[in-house]
C-alpha cells in the first residue's frame, strides 16, 4: 500500500483555522483544475496560468498539507485516494463560493437587486406597504428584505450590516449614522369609550396626570417620547402595563386598563376615543437612517432617493 503521509506538513504546526484558510484558499481552484484534467499542461492552458506556476502551486499545496494528492507520470497526474477525498470537499467549497458571488451580484443588480429595509411596527399596516408599492411602480423587480422592529433594535441591525436603511423614531443622532427627518406624526391620548374624558375632543396632557397609562416597553422610541411629554406636562406616568405593539395597547385601553399616547390607527378601533393633545406639542418625528460611509448598491441608492423625496409627505395627514 502506498504511504501517502509526508513527514510533516506546515498545516500540522498550526491549529488556527484562519491561518489554514489563508494558506490553502489561493490554491484550491488550481488544484481542482489539475484534478479535473489530470494533466498539468492542459490545466495551465485552461486556467491561463504558466505551467511552472501551477506545478509549484501543487507542490506547495502538498507540502502544506503533508499529504501526496497526485501520483505523477510526467505531465500526466492522477489523484491519490487522499487527493480524491480532498477534491470532493474542495469542489463543494468552490461551488459555495460561486453561489455566494452570484448572490451578491444579484443583490446589487440595479433592476433586480435587493434592499434590506427596517421599519417600526406602527409603520407596517399602511405606510411601508404604500411606500413599497409606489417605489415598485418604477422599479418593479427590485426585491425587499423587510424587518419590523422597534427603533433601538433596528439601529443595532443597521450597525451590524443587516439593514441598508430603516424608518425609525426618534430620528437618531449618532456619529456613525446618517439620519434625515422625513415627517412628523401627531400623537393622541387614547381613552376608553366610557372614560370621564371621552366626551372631550381636545385635552392638555396635564389633565391626565392622575390616570393609569399603558405604554410600550423601555427602549422603544414611543416610550421615550411618552415619558418626555409627561415630564414636560409636569408628571411621571403611572404605568399599569408595558407592551411591544401599539395596537395591543389600544386594545387594553378599550378594555379599561388605562390610557395611552399613541399615533393614529390604520383603522379606527371601537371602544376607544382619541383626543387631540393641545399641550405640550405631542408629535413624534419619523426619519430614515443608514450607516455612515457604507457603500450603497444601485437599488439601495434608488430607494434612499425615493424616501428622501417623501419629506413632508410620508404619512397621511
Amino acid at each position: 500500500m502506498v504511504h501517502q503521509q509526508r513527514s510533516q506538513g506546515r498545516l500540522s504546526q498550526t491549529g488556527d483555522t484562519e491561518d489554514i484558510v489563508t494558506l490553502l484558499a489561493p490554491r484550491l481552484a488550481h488544484f481542482a483544475g489539475v484534478a479535473r484534467t489530470e494533466h498539468v499542461t492542459r490545466a495551465a492552458q485552461e486556467m491561463r496560468v504558466p505551467q511552472s506556476t501551477l506545478s509549484r502551486a501543487m507542490a506547495r499545496l502538498e507540502e502544506d498539507l503533508g499529504v501526496d494528492l497526485f501520483a505523477r507520470r510526467g505531465r500526466t497526474v492522477s489523484l491519490t485516494p487522499a487527493g480524491r477525498a480532498f477534491l470532493a470537499s474542495v469542489e463543494r467549497a468552490l461551488a459555495e463560493i460561486g453561489r455566494a458571488a452570484d448572490e451578491v451580484r444579484a443583490d446589487a443588480d440595479p433592476a433586480t437587486g435587493k434592499v434590506a429595509f427596517g421599519f417600526l411596527h406602527t409603520m407596517g399596516a399602511e405606510t411601508v406597504p404604500g411606500l413599497i408599492h409606489a417605489f415598485r411602480a418604477d422599479h418593479p423587480r427590485v426585491r425587499f428584505s423587510l424587518v419590523q422592529d422597534y427603533g433601538e433594535a433596528m439601529l443595532k441591525r443597521l450597525r451590524a450590516g443587516e439593514l441598508d436603511l430603516c424608518l425609525t423614531s426618534p430620528v437618531p443622532d449618532a456619529p456613525d449614522l446618517v439620519a434625515r427627518r422625513l415627517d412628523e406624526q401627531k400623537l393622541r391620548l387614547v381613552v376608553p369609550a366610557d372614560h370621564r374624558l371621552a366626551a372631550r375632543r381636545r385635552i392638555r396632557l396635564a389633565e391626565a396626570a392622575d390616570e393609569t397609562f399603558v405604554t410600550l416597553e423601555p427602549g422603544y422610541g414611543l416610550r421615550r417620547i411618552t415619558d418626555d411629554l409627561c415630564r414636560e406636562a409636569g408628571f411621571k406616568p403611572r404605568v399599569a402595563f408595558e407592551g411591544e405593539e401599539a395596537e395591543t395597547l389600544r386594545g387594553l385601553v378599550a378594555a379599561g386598563l388605562g390610557v395611552a399616547l399613541l399615533p393614529p390607527p390604520a383603522v379606527p378601533r371601537p371602544g376607544v376615543v382619541e383626543l387631540t393633545v393641545t399641550a405640550p406639542r405631542a408629535v413624534r418625528e419619523i426619519g430614515v437612517a443608514w450607516l455612515e460611509g457604507h457603500p450603497d448598491t444601485p437599488p439601495v441608492t434608488a430607494f434612499k432617493k425615493f424616501l428622501l423625496a417623501k419629506r413632508g409627505k410620508l404619512l397621511p395627514t
